[in-house]
């Protein structure tokens, strides 16, 4: 399960700054009103799927509540995933 967040977590910054650097800039600067309807949906399941399994492996490996936290705050800021990865996972066993 670890190794599946760390790759979800991973796919989650990149669509995330896909969306916000070229999809939504595509919307309104280039009038293309349809450009975000793609990238915000994979974004929006990707999103979803980092909660969840972020909320998983906190219960399965117990996690202190600020860990959580800390991933659920990761979650919303651009490259906040990584960053996270890289804090709390970074050196933890990949199983």
């Amino acid at each position: 399960m670890n190794k599946g967040f760390r790759l979800i977590g991973f796919v989650e910054a990149i669509s995330f700054v896909a969306l916000l650097g070229v999809a939504m800039p595509m919307k309104y600067f280039l009038h293309h009103p349809h450009a975000t309807r793609v990238p915000g949906m994979i974004h929006g399941i990707l999103f979803l799927a980092y909660i969840g399994l972020a909320h998983a492996l906190s219960d399965r490996e117990k996690w202190p509540q600020k860990k959580l936290m800390h991933a659920y705050l990761a979650s919303v800021l651009p490259l906040g995933t990584l960053i996270f990865d890289r804090k709390y996972l970074g050196t933890a066993q990949i199983s």
